[in-house]
């Protein structure tokens, strides 16, 4: 808290020369208060919500696996930076997952790497 500011003023009662007058004495006082808070970046996830921690771990083998089955698979190895491609070059979208099936993964199943690798799958729709 800061005191911003304060008045004293003395006023004698009775007029001039008056005997046993009691001086009056008026106070005023302003304070403010300032409180400073600390907001959490709005990007931040909420401390309930945590990865799984995990050490560096065998990168599974997922190729051949319909794409959903894969991203589960990963995750449940402790990878979560999963990044997706068409395989056949044409930029489409995977929307429905299960209907593409992994071809290709980099890094290569068997390989060691920590949970924060960058994981590529690579797939192309069934039947293509």
């Amino acid at each position: 808290m800061t005191a911003l500011g304060s008045l004293v003023s003395l006023t004698a009662c009775g007029g001039p020369g008056a005997v046993g007058a009691q001086p009056t004495v008026t106070a005023t006082t302003t304070v403010t208060a300032t409180q400073t808070v600390t907001v959490p970046p709005t990007n931040a996830p909420p401390p309930s919500v945590a990865r799984p921690s995990a050490q560096a771990g065998v990168v599974p083998n997922v190729v051949g696996l319909n794409h959903q089955l894969a991203q589960d698979t990963m995750q449940a190895a402790g990878f979560y930076f999963l990044t997706e491609e068409d395989a056949t070059g044409q930029g489409r979208l995977l929307i429905n997952d299960r209907n593409w099936v992994v071809v290709s993964q980099q890094p290569a199943g068997g390989t060691r790497a920590a949970p924060d690798t960058k994981i590529v799958l690579r797939s192309k729709k069934i039947g293509e």
